[in-house]
């Protein structure tokens, strides 16, 4: 039996630290920017997200956002994640280091899969069929540098 009260709260602790993050570090002046990104990377992620349920490499037992309608995890694959781009591009050191850039991409990526895997094991929000933190750790690697290249070519002086 799910424990409601737990998952709930863990996907509402969730989103408003996102909404916290997002009001605190994304300046006035880059909101167009920051919008584009949410916006391609939700893109990414209702693809993607679709794909593995449907293919049953991941499933979400519990659901807080359109359990009848939508397989996926409303919460992360629509919401946390793409805002969570946001600031990987926003921040994104690039005048520095191809060392630094990858480091930069796979902290961002590490940080989530580590979270992913603490609630795939401790929680019923997520679990892992044909799936694991690897594949976790390379898609998120991959649309996070999907999502730059984006984000560099949209708003190219060219």
């Amino acid at each position: 039996m799910f424990n409601k009260k737990r998952e709930d709260s863990i996907v509402a602790a969730s989103c408003i630290i996102i909404m916290l993050l997002i009001f605190r570090y994304v300046p006035r002046h880059k909101m167009r920017e920051a919008h584009v990104s949410f916006l391609f990377q939700q893109i990414m992620t209702w693809f993607f997200g679709l794909l593995v349920v449907e293919k049953g490499l991941i499933k979400y037992p519990y659901r807080t956002f359109f359990k009848k309608s939508n397989k996926t995890s409303f919460a992360f694959e629509f919401f946390i994640y793409p805002a969570i781009t946001i600031l990987f591009n926003l921040y994104y050191p690039e005048k520095r280091s191809y060392i630094s850039k990858t480091i930069y991409v796979f902290s961002y990526s590490g940080v989530i899969t580590l979270i992913e895997t603490f609630t795939e094991k401790y929680t019923d929000l997520i679990e892992y069929k044909n799936w694991n933190r690897y594949w976790s750790f390379i898609s998120l690697s991959c649309t996070y540098y999907v999502s730059r290249l984006y984000y560099r070519w949209f708003f190219s002086k060219d």
